[in-house]
C-alpha cells in the first residue's frame, strides 16, 4: 500500500476519506483535522491559556502533544481518581510524559476533597454508582482550578468516536436536554465556568491511536474499570459495524448533527444559574451538587465514627 501523496509506503489506510498516507503525510493530515476543528468551531485563539484534562490514556496525551506542537499554551491537569492500580499506572504515564516533553502538568487528588476518601470509597459510602460521583468530580475540579488558575478555556480529548456513541446513546433516549447541548464548543455560561472544546473531534479513536502509536506516546492501555459494561461501549461496536460497511458514517453522523442542532435549542428553557451558598461556584440550586455530595459524605462518616 502506497502513500497517495508521495507513493513512500503507507501506515494507514483512511477508507472514509479514500486516502493511504505515509507517516510524514499522515502527521500532517493529523494536525490539519485539528487544526480544522479548532477554527471551525472557533474553539480558541493562538494566546489563549488552555488547560488540558489529562487522563493517561491515549487521547488526552495526543491532545496535550498537538496543542503544543501547534504552538499553543496548554498546561496539564491529572485528577487522581484512587481507582487502585489503574489511577496509579495512568498517573505516572501523565507525569513521564509531560517530564520527557518538558511540559506543565498539575496533579489534584480526589481525597482532598472527599474527606480523605477515593472516588470508589465515596460511591459505595454513599450507594452511588462510582461513574456517577466520579463525573460530578472530575467537573467540578477541572473548573474550580483552571477558574481559580485564570485559564480561558478546558481542552478535553474527546474522539470522533466518543461523540458518535454519545449521540447515538441520546437519540436513542430522546434526552433532548444533553442533544441540546451536544456540542464541539461548551461556551460560558457564567463568569465562574470555564468554556470546555474538544480539538480531536474530527478524529476516529484509531486515528489517534495510529497517531500515538507513531509518535511513541506511552500511555495507559487499560479501560478505567468502573466503566466496564457501559452503554457507550455497546454503541461504539454498533457504529464501528455501520462504519465497516459504509466508511464515513460516524463522522457523517456527527457532523450533520451539528448543522441541524438547533431544533433542540431552548428545550429546557432559561436556566438560570446562581452561586452556590457554601463554594461560590455556578448552580441551579441553593447548594451545589458536589457540596452536597460533601456534606453527605461527611455526615455518614460520623455516623460511622459513633
Amino acid at each position: 500500500m502506497k502513500c497517495k501523496k508521495c507513493s513512500s509506503e503507507a501506515i494507514i489506510h483512511l477508507k472514509q476519506h479514500n486516502i493511504a498516507l505515509c507517516q510524514e503525510h499522515y502527521e500532517e493530515f493529523f494536525y490539519s483535522r485539528v487544526k480544522k476543528a479548532v477554527k471551525k468551531y472557533r474553539m480558541f485563539g493562538p494566546d489563549w491559556k488552555i488547560l488540558v484534562a489529562v487522563s493517561g490514556g491515549k487521547d488526552s496525551l495526543v491532545l496535550w502533544e498537538v496543542l503544543n506542537d501547534l504552538g499553543y499554551n496548554a498546561h496539564g491537569l491529572y485528577i487522581d481518581l484512587g481507582i487502585g492500580k489503574y489511577s496509579e499506572i495512568s498517573k505516572s504515564k501523565a507525569i513521564s510524559f509531560a517530564e520527557r516533553k518538558g511540559l506543565k502538568l498539575f496533579i489534584s487528588s480526589v481525597r482532598e476533597y472527599l474527606g480523605g476518601l477515593s472516588t470508589p470509597e465515596a460511591a459505595k459510602l454513599m450507594r452511588r454508582k462510582t461513574c456517577s460521583i466520579c463525573g460530578l468530580v472530575k467537573r467540578y475540579i477541572m473548573n474550580r482550578f483552571s477558574n481559580e488558575s485564570n485559564y480561558d478555556v478546558i481542552a478535553t480529548g474527546h474522539n470522533l468516536d466518543d461523540e458518535a456513541a454519545t449521540l447515538f446513546g441520546n437519540i436513542t433516549h430522546w434526552q433532548l436536554g444533553y442533544l441540546e447541548k451536544q456540542y464541539p464548543v461548551l461556551p460560558r455560561t457564567h463568569h465562574k465556568l470555564t468554556p470546555k472544546v474538544k480539538p480531536l473531534i474530527l478524529l476516529s479513536e484509531r486515528e489517534v491511536a495510529t497517531f500515538a502509536l507513531m509518535k511513541g506516546i506511552d500511555y495507559i492501555m487499560e479501560e478505567c474499570p468502573a466503566s466496564r459494561g457501559a452503554s457507550s461501549m455497546l454503541y461504539k461496536e454498533l457504529l464501528n459495524t455501520l462504519e465497516v460497511n459504509q466508511p464515513g458514517t460516524k463522522h457523517r453522523f456527527l457532523t450533520e448533527y451539528f448543522k441541524v442542532r438547533e431544533i433542540f435549542s431552548g428545550y429546557e428553557g432559561e436556566i438560570e444559574l446562581k452561586e452556590c451558598s457554601n463554594c461560590g461556584y455556578p448552580t441551579t440550586q441553593d447548594t451545589c451538587s458536589f457540596c452536597k455530595l460533601q456534606e453527605g459524605i461527611r455526615k455518614r462518616l460520623d455516623e460511622k465514627r459513633h
